[in-house]
């Protein structure tokens, strides 16, 4: 998971019928002139420009058109941070907004990754979007990049407190990571498990004191000691 992060002058109904079902797939051959199309559009849409946008869609492009590395419409929205196109994505009945990006990501994981709070109450007051599927999560993504108020936000909305990633790698764990002591506080005061480790045996503890995060190793290393009346691991010699 760690890493990443996403006019058309038509030509005739079955053209845009052609582009509405081929622009879905990573890496599908689309003739020069319906290629053209897609890639413009994906450019308006990198440029946040909601009025070429909606001409398009209305003319008959597919709002799940997606580049050659898989990126939806809607994905490079969110990364671009095209605040207007993507809430005019999101409203477009025929969105799918729970597909995924190559490497797993929906679009509200993305918003929660890039930070905005505004996109990530949208998809899920207005278009109830999934926050708990399995693997890699929304509550993930924002605490990797302590970003506290999308944290908040999700706990809230029922976000699972210790989501499991593909390796059993936890919100709590990427919090203690990256250095927000502040989200660390928030996922433990909503009773994240500090005791979870992952598939290669580390707790949030050994995440803080593996990336140099030693005010919150030794926070967590204390909060062990009163929870499970021993020290932590590391303490003993």
């Amino acid at each position: 998971m760690y890493k990443n992060i996403v006019t058309y002058c038509f030509i005739s109904v079955i053209s845009f019928t052609t582009l509405s079902t081929n622009a879905q797939t990573p890496g599908a051959t689309l003739p020069q002139a319906q290629q053209y199309q897609v890639d413009s559009f994906l450019r308006d849409v990198k440029f946040n420009d909601a009025k070429a946008v909606k001409k398009a869609l209305a003319s008959g492009m597919s709002p799940n058109a997606m580049d050659d590395k898989g990126n939806s419409a809607l994905t490079i929205a969110i990364t671009e941070k095209s605040l207007d196109v993507a809430k005019l994505l999101i409203d477009t009945p025929s969105i799918d907004l729970e597909r995924p990006n190559l490497a797993g990501e929906t679009p509200v994981m993305l918003a929660a990754f890039t930070g905005s709070e505004v996109l990530v109450r949208y998809l899920v007051e207005n278009r109830q979007v999934e926050i708990n599927k399995p693997g890699w999560s929304a509550l993930h993504y924002a605490a990797t990049n302590g970003h506290l108020k999308i944290v908040a936000y999700l706990l809230d909305k029922n976000a699972y407190v210790d989501p499991e990633s593909p390796n059993r790698t936890t919100a709590l764990m990427m919090a203690a990571r990256g250095g927000h002591i502040e989200v660390v506080k928030l996922l433990l005061d909503h009773d994240a498990d500090l005791s979870k480790m992952n598939n290669v045996k580390m707790t949030a503890i050994d995440f803080a004191e593996q990336h140099n995060q030693t005010e919150i190793a030794e926070g967590l290393k204390s909060r062990w000691l009163k929870l499970y009346k021993k020290p932590f691991k590391s303490q003993i010699k």
